[in-house]
């Protein structure tokens, strides 16, 4: 659970996937710029960096035990829910993977 001490344990398993989605975001960002249609997706990259961003703020808000990291969450699972919306448009594995990611923390975000 924590590292250095055991305050932030509830907020254990959402910090977990927070940084899953964080880092599916930038892996998928990563392959959707090689894709041949990358000019589709230049909106939905914009998106996913979003995505990783607040997922990256929101874990450190938890691992922080901020006043505010249930608040902040809220927000964060928005924004996964629209990423994850935006994913799911794009067929290949890597979009649909991220999706998939992207939708674990949103529900992560909503149970806090």
């Amino acid at each position: 659970m924590g590292i250095v001490c055991n305050c932030t344990d509830k907020y254990q398993s959402c910090i977990d996937e927070c940084n899953r989605c964080a880092q599916a975001c930038h892996e998928c960002i990563k392959l959707c710029l090689n894709e041949p249609d990358v000019a589709a997706r230049k909106d939905h990259i914009a998106q996913m960096m979003d995505c990783s961003g607040i997922c990256k703020e929101a874990a450190c808000l938890m691992s922080s035990d901020s006043k505010h990291s249930k608040e902040f969450c809220g927000l964060c699972a928005a924004v996964c829910d629209e990423c994850a919306a935006g994913c799911s448009q794009f067929k290949d594995g890597h979009c649909q993977k991220c999706a998939a990611e992207c939708k674990k923390c949103a529900d992560a975000c909503k149970s806090m």
